[in-house]
């Protein structure tokens, strides 16, 4: 099926995007890899008036570590994400969810920033956003925001970005000494969305105890979920059996899964159960130096 007609817009600058998307006050659509979007509109699941297309605009897709964060330009492709030795050393959680993600057409032409932002359930890569505490940095006509990746989502396929703000930047905490994360995902065959994946992101202190936690869940509710007391379950733990079987059980219990053609609702969750104990245990493996 074709989508119905639109105008295409192809700026030169953020500022001219943003303000076509000003100027269709709703009825636009940010284009960047456009491999969710435009299988929508074929769908005719989403019918934008106007597509403005953001690859032309410089200086948007970079992978760069300062004195703070981990910085991501919504241009980004998956594919150069998962070729980063920054990514691979220091942030794998990203490193396993852009090997996971979709063919490699896909993760040639989709974009960080698409795949953040667009609100799927089953993308990847909120989830490990949500592991680690990661904000999107939006501007819009009134300049710019900075909008934790845990409260970005509102609803399947719908985010708190307004009508005429564009995504422009991802920050991620700078990983340091006894960090480590990991993304793990079940699917029915290599490509697919996910039946439940799981991220997850510790840092231990020197004797080995975890300070820091964070646990995200993909396609197991309306939206990428954070799992916040299972994150907040394994604050001051050491990682031992118990420790992961509880902090599983809450993950669990925080998962929304539904019926589908991926399966029943308590496969799902016990799927969320089973991959959160894996997860969390080879982020913690990570943390203490191994592969």
């Amino acid at each position: 099926m074709y989508p119905p007609a639109f105008d295409y817009y192809a700026p030169a600058t953020l500022e001219e995007a943003i303000g076509l998307l000003d100027q269709h006050q709703g009825e636009a659509k940010v284009l960047a890899g456009g491999q969710s979007l435009i299988g929508m509109m074929k769908l005719r699941l989403a019918q934008p008036a106007a597509l403005v297309d953001i690859n032309r605009i410089p200086n948007l897709a970079y992978i760069r570590e300062d004195g703070t964060f981990l910085r991501i330009g919504p241009l980004t492709r998956i594919n150069d994400l998962h070729a980063s030795d920054v990514i691979r050393t220091r942030y794998p959680i990203l490193y396993d969810a852009s090997g996971e993600i979709a063919d490699p057409t896909v993760r040639n032409w989709g974009t960080v920033g698409g795949n953040a932002s667009h609100g799927d359930p089953g993308n990847d890569l909120p989830a490990c956003m949500f592991a680690l505490n990661a904000e999107y940095q939006a501007q819009g006509p009134k300049g710019s925001r900075t909008i934790p990746a845990r409260s970005f989502y509102q609803d399947s396929f719908t985010n708190v970005l307004a009508p005429n703000e564009v995504l422009t930047e991802v920050h991620i905490p700078k990983a340091g000494k006894g960090s480590g994360n990991a993304y793990s995902k079940m699917e029915r065959k290599v490509g697919d969305f996910a039946i439940a994946a799981v991220g997850a992101h510790v840092v231990l202190d020197a004797n080995g105890t975890i300070t820091t936690a964070g646990i995200g869940l993909t396609n197991v509710g309306p939206t990428a979920i954070y799992a916040a007391k299972a994150s907040e379950y394994l604050v001051g733990k050491t990682g031992t059996p118990a420790d992961l079987d509880r902090a599983a059980d809450l993950a669990a219990e925080a998962a929304q899964p539904i019926a589908d053609n991926r399966g029943p609702v308590e496969f799902k969750r016990e799927m969320v159960r089973v991959w959160t104990r894996r997860t969390v245990r080879r982020a913690l493996e990570r943390a203490k130096g191994g592969s």
